[in-house]
């Protein structure tokens, strides 16, 4: 994988971060997967609700899945906000990096309505 060709951008008025490939020299800007997110205020803290982890296909099997959520977890710390794992992959990505452990709160009925009610939103 060359280096920088792979970068993830957040997407706030989407909801998403997204995963694109600027190709060998740069020059590119395909999306080649994103993260869906809502944020959840609990208690005057923020808690960011990874939903959805998606790569097209044809980037299948290069880890960029891993790319992309590492990216987006990372931000979401940067930014304060611990993580709630509701997608499958974040769920299944994160006990495998215990270095994320102290920032991830488990899903809650709360994390679960926001999301429903982001999708009828959306």
């Amino acid at each position: 994988m060359t280096q920088n060709r792979y970068t993830v951008e957040d997407r706030p008025e989407e909801f998403r971060y997204v995963l694109l490939d600027r190709g060998e020299d740069g020059s590119l800007a395909v999306e080649a997967g994103e993260e869906w997110y809502v944020d959840v205020d609990v208690d005057g803290a923020i808690q960011r609700v990874l939903v959805h982890t998606g790569v097209s296909e044809e980037y299948g099997g290069q880890g960029l899945a891993s790319v992309l959520v590492r990216a987006a977890v990372d931000d979401a710390i940067a930014r304060g906000a611990a993580v709630v794992p509701v997608c499958e992959y974040v769920a299944a990505w994160l006990p495998k990096h215990p270095e994320y452990a102290e920032h991830v709160v488990q899903p809650t009925r709360q994390h679960r309505a926001a999301v429903r009610a982001q999708q009828r939103d959306s």
